[in-house]
């Protein structure tokens, strides 16, 4: 590439996300796709990209007028335990009750394709609404699906950006999705958008999960994994916003604090994304940042997720929160003030890995009963709720394609 066009990325994007950020400038997204000449519409290199075929949402119809109990239960994901499951399963009851509108599936539910596939049929065959079905496929050391499993190749985020070869990048990247659609997975908790600023960063460089600590390179790398994604209709999610790749510390343990070591310019993938409609879902990151909120991590920042995110990059699409019994949420905040705070703030799905124990108090009916709670006594009013509930369900009208 020409360093010339990599320069320019990163001068126009700063500039906007800078803008946005410290100046309290107009919506990032309109004017990315017209006025902007970087990721939105070329890549790192500087060559015109083709449009998204699949980009734009399918025909209307219309968002069923459901009651606030099962728009409540759209909010609600969950992660469970077993590999087979049947009506005498809690997350089975839960799923045909409304009260959950998403899974997550881990290493525990998974011990082959047969198995995999007749589990999230019957998961989704007891839901009403259609059931978003999620896993971390990101490649390399996080994955769900180990070999056996007919995935071409499980190279690394920071591999592939090494390489830098988009043709690589791309073959992975459908294979993947036509592996998760096939499977019954819809949802893919990847790509990681982080930039890979420091190098001993604990949970982001350690595992390789970045593509690079350029983000031209992390774009168009992103951009690559979901446009593979699409055909399969098989949704993607950017994460973490607004950036974990300068950390020191690890959210699943505790509290980190990055208002030393976050630069604006890690906000710089989100800008053109979502400027270039290439954006399905964003999850959160635990992060702390005083520089964006003083007293709140950002899953738990109304700053962060309707004033950045929102606001000045211009998202209105499915914001979905990092594990909130993660070590940064969990030790922090009761289980009440943690999802009224994350709702408030604008999540959309909250989200319970229940890798640890239900005695935390995160079986769905609980989440359900307290979000329930928070309306009930006007801490969370109906609107937020159906805010929450048509951003999920624009997104899920497009699952039939």
């Amino acid at each position: 590439m020409h360093g010339m066009n990599r320069r320019a990325f990163l001068r126009h994007t700063l500039q906007l996300a800078t803008g946005a950020l410290l100046a309290g400038c107009d919506k990032i997204q309109s004017v990315g796709a017209t006025n902007v000449g970087f990721a939105a519409l070329t890549d790192h290199r500087g060559a015109t990209l083709p449009p998204l075929a699949s980009a734009l949402l399918k025909p209307a119809v219309p968002i069923p007028d459901v009651s606030l109990a099962a728009k409540i239960g759209q909010m609600i994901m969950v992660g469970f335990s077993g590999s087979q499951v049947d009506t005498r399963d809690a997350i089975v009851q839960h799923i045909a009750d409304g009260l959950v509108g998403s899974v997550v599936l881990f290493g525990r539910n998974v011990e082959a394709p047969e198995q995999l596939q007749a589990l999230t049929t019957t998961l989704r065959g007891y839901s009403r609404i259609p059931l978003l079905v999620a896993a971390d496929q990101e490649g390399g050391w996080v994955t769900r699906l180990a070999r056996g499993f007919g995935i071409a190749s499980n190279y690394s985020a920071q591999f592939l950006g090494a390489r830098d070869q988009l043709d690589l990048t791309r073959a992975q990247g459908e294979s993947t999705a036509k592996r998760l659609a096939e499977l019954g997975i819809n949802l893919n908790l990847a790509p990681v958008v982080d930039l890979n600023t420091n190098p001993s960063n604990p949970v982001i460089a350690r595992y390789e999960r970045s593509y690079s600590a350029d983000p031209a390179i992390v774009t168009a790398h992103a951009r690559t994994v979901i446009e593979a994604h699409r055909p399969y209709h098989v949704f993607c999610t950017l994460k973490h916003f607004p950036g974990h790749g300068s950390s020191r510390g690890d959210t699943h343990y505790g509290y980190v604090d990055v208002t030393d070591s976050w630069n604006v310019t890690e906000l710089a993938p989100y800008a053109a994304l979502i400027g270039g409609q290439n954006c399905d879902a964003i999850m959160t990151a635990h992060i702390f940042n005083a520089t964006l909120d003083p007293e709140h991590p950002a899953t738990l920042s109304t700053n962060v997720i309707t004033g950045l995110l929102r606001e000045k990059l211009g998202y209105g699409g499915v914001v979905i929160s990092d594990d909130m019994q993660m070590g940064a949420i969990a030790n922090q905040y009761n289980l009440e003030t943690a999802i009224r705070l994350a709702i408030i703030a604008g999540v959309d799905i909250i989200a319970f890995s229940n890798n640890i124990p239900f005695s935390r108090g995160a079986s769905a009916n609980r989440l359900h009963e307290i979000i329930t709670g928070l309306v009930e006594e006007g801490m969370i009013s109906p609107d937020r709720i159906d805010q929450s509930y048509q951003r999920i369900m624009r997104l899920k009208r497009r699952l039939t394609g």
